[in-house]
Order: structure tokens, then sequence, then C-alpha cells
């Protein structure tokens, strides 16, 4: 059944429970704005006035009807294309799912893209209408003359640019019934986008069948119920957090959505909102135990004996960080989850919460999903030995969108999907990850490419070479250190390097600067695995200035 369907039959069965909140704690001395019980204007006052607001299931699906009605009133038909860039809002969801309702493919964009990543991703995905919120306006106004696939541009927040139409302003005057459109398991549902080693990122395609399957694995896996409330901080455009929330509306269980991420706010939140089920990336769980260890926060000072379930993914969970998280809190299931873009997110491997003495391992086979470790010949691998991930079942890609070289290359004819990753299985049967194939770093659980930051570098006139490579670190998973070897007769400090960098986007800018001599193989390319050899513990300290002599 498509993934609408949990939608319309939450909306019959459950109508006046509630679906969704979002907390805004910047606005938190603000009047909270309860369920809209119309549509009307007057009711859909714009969030950054408001600290909490919230919408029943019977809302949430008028919603989506409503906007499936707006976009089909412009034109935009089954198959087309719709793209979504905004941050996490009590919108977001009901934009989705309207999206999906008109037969249209849902195409989320990362909130950290540059305009011309965004612009880039826009014309991959040939999207015809873009959704976007105020914290975009900037990045827009560069690209928006030359975007000319996309024919309207919808804007979500107060004071709207002239450039672009309102979303508010239409959508109550479109229709609340659901729009007579036909949507199967076959049909095409939304294109995330992830990267590969050049660091561009490409197109992925799922039909309905994938979300599906990712909101029945989800809920097999944490069992959520109907009395269950769901707590999700990360962003919405990622899979991870919005197959996670998937089980929530299976369950038709509240969901929470949290602006603004700090260790008082978190537990505040889980106490106020009884959150039951709580997905936290690895800094988040550190920053909590190490403001309790500090005596900043007090356990005694919020109730959260309704919070049952505390899950991790996106990045490895150092088994040290989970013995600290159940000494605080002894009662607290723990799971972990492991997935790709390409796989519908989280849940094609699952540690599972009886499984706690396996932590450090990713786990087994998730619901639904087969898994194996195979050679460079695809064969697969005995017990013990090192070699690529590969994973099949329901939640896998349909392909790179416009890219069949790409889609050769990751997907079998029978259904595989080569994850990239180098992994082993014990002799229980659980999974361990030993490296990534690609050298993608995953800092604070977003994906940094160093092909990028090493593209970037090479423009400085005192660089001959780079090379950026993932280095642990104890918060963030891991963090980019650039290595540089400077041309002959020059010099540079690692503030100099800093400085030059400051035109990236800060997430991407190396963390740590190392002058060096950039090892390359006989073919030419970088030996990043000497490098990491050579700086991949913790106590290895950048160099505060470089020469080239």
């Amino acid at each position: 059944m498509p993934i609408t369907d949990f939608l319309e039959r939450n909306s019959k069965l459950y109508p006046s429970e509630i679906a969704l909140v979002e907390l805004n704690p910047e606005h938190e001395n603000s009047t909270p704005v309860s369920s809209w019980k119309e549509f009307a204007l007057v009711d859909i006052n714009y969030e950054e006035n408001t600290y909490r607001r919230e919408i029943s299931w019977k809302d949430f699906d008028i919603r989506a009807n409503r906007f499936a009605h707006l976009l089909l009133a412009n034109g935009v038909k089954k198959g087309d294309k719709v793209g979504i860039l905004m941050m996490n809002c009590l919108e977001w969801l009901p934009i989705y799912f309207g999206i999906l309702k008109a037969g249209v493919l849902a195409v989320p964009l990362n909130y950290r893209y540059t305009a011309e990543e965004i612009k880039y991703c826009l014309d991959l995905a040939d999207c015809s209408l873009l959704v976007f919120g105020n914290e975009f306006i900037d990045r827009l106004i560069e690209i928006k003359d030359s975007i000319p696939k996309i024919k309207k541009l919808y804007y979500v927040g107060a004071e709207c640019p002239e450039w672009a139409e309102s979303y508010y302003s239409f959508m109550s005057y479109c229709s609340s019934r659901k729009p007579r459109i036909e949507i199967t398991d076959d049909d095409y549902a939304a294109i995330y986008f992830s990267s590969g080693t050049t660091g561009f990122p490409k197109a992925i395609l799922h039909k309905h069948r994938s979300l599906t399957h990712a909101a029945l694995c989800e809920q097999n896996h944490h069992g959520q119920q109907r009395g269950d409330c769901f707590l999700c901080m990360p962003p919405l455009y990622h899979t991870g957090a919005k197959m996670h929330w998937f089980g929530s509306l299976v369950s038709a269980s509240k969901g929470v959505l949290l602006r603004g991420i700090s260790p008082e706010w978190i537990l505040k939140t889980a106490a106020s909102e009884k959150a039951t089920n709580v997905w936290l990336l690895v800094p988040w769980a550190q920053d909590i135990l190490d403001a309790l260890d500090r005596g900043d926060l007090k356990l005694s000072d919020y109730d959260l004996s309704a919070w049952r379930l505390m899950h991790i993914g996106a990045q490895p969970v150092p088994p040290s960080l989970i013995n600290r998280w159940r000494a605080y809190f002894p009662n607290h299931q723990y799971d972990t989850n492991y997935g790709l873009s390409e796989s519908i997110g989280p849940g094609c491997v699952h540690l599972g919460v009886e499984n706690t003495h396996k932590v450090g391992a990713i786990g087994v086979a998730g619901f639904g999903w087969e898994t194996k470790v195979v050679d460079t010949e695809k064969k697969e691998l005995p017990q013990g030995e090192v070699g690529e991930l590969a994973v099949r079942g329901p939640g896998v890609m349909t392909c790179y969108y416009k890219n069949e070289e790409a889609t050769r290359e990751s997907l079998s004819d029978d259904g595989w999907l080569w994850t990239g990753d180098m992994a082993r299985i014990d002799e229980d049967g659980f999974i361990w990850l030993v490296d990534r194939k690609k050298d993608v770093i995953i800092m604070g659980g977003e994906n940094i490419y160093p092909v990028q930051i090493e593209d970037y570098l090479r423009k400085n006139e005192k660089i001959k070479d780079v090379a950026v490579i993932g280095r642990p670190h104890p918060r963030l998973g891991e963090i980019a250190c650039a290595i540089i070897e400077l041309k002959p007769d020059t010099a540079a400090t690692e503030n100099e390097i800093n400085e030059f960098c400051a035109a990236l986007p800060r997430y991407k800018r190396p963390r740590e600067i190392i002058f060096d001599k950039i090892p390359r193989n006989p073919t030419g390319k970088i030996e990043k695995p000497v490098l990491r050899r050579k700086y991949g513990s913790l106590d290895i300290v950048s160099l505060q200035t470089g020469t080239g002599k």
C-alpha cells in the first residue's frame, strides 16, 4: 500500500488525536497555538512567533490534501517533481504528503546546500516547483534567474518575497478532499540526494513500496504503539529522521519536532511531551552526558519516566558512550541503526534492543532485509573475512536518476545494493564495519565529501597538493583533517589556511590542518590509507606553521 494510505487511515480512525507537535525554544514565552480546526488564514500564523504548535491527524490529512490540490491547480502532473527546501517545522510533513498525494515525486534538499548546489540538484531532479522557507531567501536570490525548469516558487514564512508566491495565501482556497489520483506501490514517490566519490550529489529514485517498507521496518524494530511519542530533532530532508518518524505514522502515535538542540531542551521536551522514543546523534548524547557529569543538569529536575528507548544512527557509536548512558538511564532500551539513502535510510541493518552486549557492531539484517559480505568479484565471503557489505530488500532504490553508469556500479541485476562499506561478520552473525570504501567523512551525522574541500584548497596559490581525511573525534565521531603539501619555497600558517577556507560553508571547513607530503601511488592516486595510518589517532596535534622547503 502507498505510504499515504496510513495518513488517510489515521485521519478516519483518530481524527482528533495529536499527530504532530512543533516546539521552538526561541519563543518559549509566547502563546501556544492549539490544534487548528479550520484551515482559515487566521489560524495559520507562521511559526516564527510561536513556541508550541500542534495538529491532529485530521488536520494533517486536510493540509496534505489542500497542498496536493494547489499543485494540481498549478499544472503539476503525476510523475513531476517538487523540491522541498525547509528547516524542520509543522508544515514540512503535510507538504511532503501533499506532494505524494498528487502523484508527484517529493525532492527534499539538504538545508546546508550552497546556492550552486541547490541549483544543481533542482536541475538534476527535473523539479518544476520549489517550496522553501525564509532561511533560504538569500541563496535563492542568487540562482532564481538561472533555474528555468522551476515554474513557481512557494514560500513558507512571513513577509513573502515579491518573486515568490505565499504558501499560506493560496492554501485556504484549495479543496480538503482527497485528490482523485491513483497511486500504487510501483509509482515513483521521491528523490533523495547522496554523494559519491566525486563529491557531487546523486539523485536516488524510490518508489512508494520503499517508503512503505521503511515505515513497517521502523515499527517492527522499535515497537511503536498509539500511546508512544517520538521526539525528532534531525532534519526531515534526510531519510533517517523521516523514516524513523514513519513508525509514528504506522502506529498513529504523536511525533514532536524540536527546533533547536541543547541538552536542557532535549530533557525538558522529553519530560513535557512524555516522549517514549528519542533518536539522538552521538554529539547530542555526549552533550547530555557531559552536562550531567558537570552538574549543569540534574535528572531529578525532569520527569523522564515515559522514556523507554534511546537509539542512535548516522555514524559509528563508541561503546563507551552507551556504557555511560546506561549508567544514567539504566532502564532505557538501546538500538543503533545502519542504512543509506539508497536503502531508504535506517533499518536495513540494526542492532536490536535485545543485543546491547554487542554495542560496537551495526547489528544484523533488519526486518525484510538480507545482508552479505562480498569480495571484489562480488562473491560471498565466509565469516570473519573483510569485504564489502551488500544489502537486498524492498527498500532498495530503483536507480540513480539519470545516471545509468552509477546505477550499474551500485545495483546488481538480482537486487543487491553494494554499500561501499567494508565489513566483517562475527561468529554470532553480527556485522561490524571495518572501514568505508568511499572516503566520505561523517561528522555529527552529516556527510562531508573530501573532494569538494580538496578542490577548493587547490585554488590556493601556495598549495601544491592536498588530501582531506576523517580523523576520530570524541564528540563528533569524525572531523575533516586537511593534509597540505606546500609549493617549494613557500610558507603558510594554520590561521592563514583557515582564513582562506572561510568562504566554504562552516561544516565543510577543515577542523585540523597538517602540513606534510602527500603520498601518491604509481598511478597518481593519493594513498589515503597511508595518511589514515599516520594521522588516524586522537593524539596528533596539527602543525601551526608549514613550509614548502
